[in-house]
């Protein structure tokens, strides 16, 4: 006789897919904490300039200029900090991808709440001003969320 084959459950190929999405939003960060450490003991207020310069922005426009700003305050420490955290913010979303890639219901409940929570904050950002990249963020979000309430209101039902 042949292998048992696992039994394929409707919502696997939805958690998956979700599962796709936390885990590149996890190696996204990761990259960025690493990004940070690299700039560590370099003079930041120069290389942001630089970057102004490259992308032909111009400096004294008010985003350039906060960009500026905040580079010439940046500290080492500062930079560990904000390391630090995205390397645990990129753990916690390793670990849900693979609780959702192997199905588990805490990683269900992970995501629904992890999800739901960001979901008034970004109503607030829409509200401030309509821009596809909040509509986009608030669109995705919604449909994981409500995908996830789907999964785990008809799991508890089983």
């Amino acid at each position: 006789m042949g292998k048992k084959r696992k039994k394929f459950h409707p919502s696997s190929r939805g958690l998956r897919a979700i599962a796709l999405l936390e885990g590149a939003k996890g190696a996204l960060v990761l990259l960025v904490g690493f990004g940070l450490l690299a700039l560590i003991h370099h003079d930041l207020h120069a290389a942001a300039e630089q970057l102004v310069r490259h992308f032909h922005i111009n400096p004294a426009s008010h985003y350039p200029r906060v960009f500026l700003d905040l580079s010439g305050r940046l500290t080492d420490m500062k930079l560990w900090s904000m390391a630090l955290g995205a390397m645990f913010y990129a753990a916690i979303r390793f670990a849900e991808a693979y609780g959702l890639w192997k199905q588990r219901p805490w990683a269900e409940w992970f995501g629904l709440l992890s999800g739901g929570m960001y979901i008034p904050i970004e109503l607030y950002e829409v509200v401030q001003g309509i821009t596809w990249p909040r509509m986009t963020v608030l669109a995705v979000n919604g449909v994981v969320v409500a995908y996830l309430l789907v999964v785990v209101v008809r799991s508890k039902g089983k």
